[in-house]
């Protein structure tokens, strides 16, 4: 499997883990001290704004007759839908502005703009998928039950339908969410809870049956009141709308999880884990992506994925701060900081989906050395690597173990030495 001993893979001491956690508890506490008036300023504004271009999608499609306001209306409403649901809810729901006390920016009452139920999302998200995030067994968004991203998941013959499952859950991301604490695997084997199925299958059709009323009986029934426009045309782009927000979120999504260097665990990594080798954990298993200000803005400032990872409660408009320190600290213990362009990334998200789509056998890389996840097999060559770099003064840890070993220098020089 993946990593299967943390702290040997990161050639960090135990005190060097402890250490790493201390300062980033610093950080932590370091935003929690100055949160204030600026920060609530900015979710109370991302609100009024996100709901003023909802409406103006809605006024366009009063237009929607004529082609140029139909594709103007449902490309505004794709975007506010995109902002409500990444920027808003997500964070929102994650308790970021729970410290403001305002009882409808609280992660206990935002209902968000999509099929799935929040209090479902703050179940499968905040706490399966944040406390054992990627470790395959108990992180659900490993794949999402559907597709194979690691050599560390056993092939299936359903494997090959990678790519096709991938594009299905990009364009219905939405109702993949909603669907996932249903665990409809262990209703089919017979392993759930009966009665608690039953309560969420209700509470998932009663949301879902709102959400599709309101796009596709409400807003268009209203919408074709106006001369300018019909039911259908408002439906198609409520559609369309509703797609654009998906294919982006499953983007912005999977460029923090799945591209080369975001590592999988085990189910022991965790045994025993201290609060500096959960921050590890985070780190070594999510990945950002490069940004400006409308990129983090529109990603929810997911682009940040690593940080969010580290501090998920904190203010997502601090994200970009945060990421200077923590970055300053992967350099200080010679840690990979996972990032590139945003088109690279997901390209390399898809690269993993459409490789692990075939069987081992036809794969070059091992589950010990493949670009997407690595174990502490793939340093055995390194004996003696970490430490102290004679030569230089300064660390040797992961991020120079894994430049040793791609490059071969290292045991070049050794054999050499032999």
């Amino acid at each position: 499997m993946a990593v299967t001993d943390v702290p040997e893979f990161a050639h960090l001491t135990e005190a060097d883990i402890e250490a790493l956690g201390a300062e980033l508890d610093a950080i932590r506490q370091d935003i929690e001290d100055s949160r204030g008036a600026d920060d609530a300023r900015y979710i109370r504004r991302t609100i009024a704004f996100q709901r003023g271009l909802d409406l103006a999608g809605r006024l366009l499609l009063a237009a929607s007759s004529k082609r140029s306001f139909w594709w103007a209306g449902a490309s505004t409403l794709g975007v506010a839908k995109i902002i409500e649901n990444m920027e808003i809810g997500h964070n929102v729901m994650h308790g970021q502005w729970d410290w403001m006390n305002d009882p409808e920016i609280h992660s206990s009452s935002w209902e968000w703009d999509m099929g799935g139920v929040s209090k479902h999302w703050r179940f499968t998200h905040n706490f399966m998928h944040h406390k054992y995030t990627n470790i395959l067994g108990m992180d659900d968004d490993v794949g999402y039950g559907l597709i194979r991203v690691t050599r560390d998941a056993k092939w299936q013959p359903m494997n090959v339908f990678n790519l096709l499952f991938n594009t299905a859950l990009m364009s219905l991301f939405e109702w993949g969410v909603g669907l996932q604490h249903l665990e409809i695997g262990k209703i089919f084997k017979g392993r759930d809870d009966r009665a608690a199925t039953v309560v969420r299958m209700k509470e998932f059709g009663v949301k879902a049956g709102h959400q599709i009323a309101k796009d596709y009986v409400m807003w268009p029934a209203l919408t074709s009141l106006s001369p300018g426009a019909t039911f259908k045309s408002t439906m198609r782009a409520n559609f369309l709308a509703n797609i654009i927000r998906n294919v982006w979120a499953n983007a912005v999504i999977f460029c923090g999880h799945f591209p080369d260097g975001a590592e999988k665990f085990t189910k022991t990594d965790m045994v025993g884990e201290t609060r500096g080798q959960w921050y590890l954990r985070q780190m070594l298993g999510s990945a950002n992506f490069d940004n400006g200000p409308v990129l983090r803005f529109m990603s929810g400032n997911l682009c940040h994925q690593i940080e969010h990872h580290l501090f998920p409660d904190l203010p997502s408009n601090r994200y970009y701060d945060i990421s200077i320190k923590v970055r300053a600290l992967c350099e200080k213990y010679d840690l990979p900081y996972t990032t590139g362009p945003f088109l690279v990334q997901y390209g390399k998200a898809w690269r993993t989906i459409a490789k692990l789509s075939l069987p081992d056998k036809y794969l070059k890389d091992t589950r010990d050395n493949a670009p997407e996840t690595r174990s502490e097999r793939m340093f055995e060559e390194l004996d003696g690597f970490g430490g102290i770099d004679p030569a230089t003064g300064k660390r040797r840890g992961l991020k120079s173990a894994i430049a040793a070993v791609r490059g071969g220098g290292w045991r070049r020089k050794h054999k050499a030495a032999a």
